[in-house]
């Protein structure tokens, strides 16, 4: 491993990997700021419940706070999920560097790493998919009280 191609075809070995990477922050990006929001609507709510309200609105704050509780649930473990799988890419890249340098046969740990990213990938996608629902259910039971 003295030849600088065997170290260029290292790196566009891990190229793939680091645009994945790339996706993963964006993902992160978006899940945060979205729990972000959820955690402002809650305290937001929150002072709200405390003031003198009526039964029905306040049962109605109580309901959105239940909903509000579970979004940040989802969002929470999305989040791991999506900080796992960069991790794990992360891994991917180091295991393709270090197996080259150390002498050592990577390609099944490579495959395996990147098998377990997909399915961290798919569960947290699959989370964010379940609070964006959660979001928009409230939204149409909201635009269902204000129809005439």
């Amino acid at each position: 491993m003295n030849d600088l191609s065997d170290i260029a075809h290292l790196v566009e070995l891990s190229v793939a990997p680091v645009f994945l990477l790339a996706g993963i922050g964006a993902l992160l990006n978006v899940v945060t700021a979205r729990l972000g929001r959820v955690v402002d609507r809650a305290r937001n709510l929150e002072e709200r419940l405390y003031a003198p309200r009526s039964d029905d609105e306040a049962a109605r704050i109580r309901a959105e706070l239940g909903s509000l509780d579970r979004r940040m649930l989802l969002a929470q473990r999305a989040i791991f999920l999506f900080s796992t799988a960069a991790l794990l890419i992360c891994l991917v890249v180091a295991s393709i560097f270090i197996g080259e340098f150390v002498d050592l046969a990577v390609p099944a740990l490579v495959a395996v790493i990147f098998i377990a990213t997909m399915f961290a990938m798919i569960a947290g996608l699959a989370l964010f998919l379940m609070e964006i629902s959660i979001a928009t259910k409230v939204l149409r039971v909201r635009a269902d009280l204000f129809a005439k």
